[in-house]
């Protein structure tokens, strides 16, 4: 014969098959025992805490039970879908071509400029060349330009020679002006092997884009070999100084590839500039008379 089910203090839960008596949990009572059976099962684990409670605290728990999905819509404890991230935080995955190719030019030019700068300090593998290379940096400089431009505008007795050297003149303060609002904008540092020991230096030196000495070079060249009737050796010889000061830029680590190549085309373009507002005495007659009267 079968045993019957006992509760939790040991007593049957319903009479055998046979019996006509009811128990207070039968559901001759209306009561339904296999729930009343499960709540004082719940009520016998956890003291103090009613069925219902432990359910909805149950329901509440931030971690999903093993093999449970949550429910679309299921009531004010489902969290919404966490919001997406602001523009300027997200990783940029996909870039465009011109980032990646100005990633890789900045790369390539940062290795050359380390690799070219052989003269940079004593102990580079051509620190020896390093008194011509800075020899070379001051013939490329502002100042002695600058003061030759003016002793020669002093010692000048003609016309033509004036006009020549005060267009000279011109193309040396624009010049400076040009590349210290380039450098002040750009802010770019000069390379880590650098050793600033410079002939000259103001505030803008300390900025590397772009190498004011390789615009000067560019400028002054195509000045010279505009203006002075020299024989071909010569001219020669001035083209190969303007390459030789900037390539001795890199050599020294005063200045990146890009900073050079820049500073060429930049001189380049400013002697067009000059050229275009070629001052003569007849468009800037202040300027000769003033000269004139000192």
């Amino acid at each position: 014969m079968p045993s019957p089910r006992r509760n939790l203090e040991g007593r049957p839960l319903c009479a055998s098959a046979g019996g006509g008596g009811s128990s207070p949990g039968s559901p001759a009572h209306g009561g339904g025992g296999g729930r009343f059976e499960f709540q004082a099962l719940l009520g016998s684990r956890a003291p103090g805490v009613d069925g219902p409670s432990a359910r909805l605290r149950a329901s509440d728990s931030p971690v999903p039970r093993r093999g449970s999905f949550p429910l679309a819509g299921a009531g004010p404890c489902s969290q919404a879908p966490p919001a997406p991230p602001p523009e300027e935080a997200r990783l940029d995955l996909n870039p465009s071509f011109a980032a990646i190719a100005l990633r890789s030019l900045l790369a390539i030019d940062l290795w050359l400029s380390k690799k070219l700068g052989v003269c940079a300090g004593e102990g580079s593998p051509w620190g020896s060349a390093r008194p011509l290379m800075k020899l070379l940096e001051v013939s490329g400089h502002g100042i002695p330009w600058l003061l030759g431009a003016l002793y020669g505008l002093a010692r000048s007795d003609s016309w033509a020679g004036r006009e020549v050297l005060m267009n000279l003149l011109f193309a040396l303060l624009l010049d400076l002006l040009l590349v210290a609002l380039i450098k002040g904008l750009v802010r770019r540092r000069r390379p880590a092997h650098n050793q600033m020991d410079m002939f000259f230096a103001v505030s803008v030196d300390r900025y590397s884009f772009p190498s004011g000495h390789a615009t000067r070079a560019a400028l002054a060249s195509r000045f010279i070999l505009k203006h002075l009737v020299l024989a071909i050796p010569l001219r020669v010889l001035v083209v190969l100084w303007a390459l030789v000061l900037g390539l001795s830029r890199v050599m020294l680590g005063r200045h990146n590839v890009t900073d050079v190549a820049f500073g060429f085309l930049l001189g380049y373009m400013q002697y067009s500039i000059v050229d275009y507002c070629w001052l003569t005495p007849h468009n800037a007659p202040i300027l000769f008379v003033l000269w004139n009267q000192q």
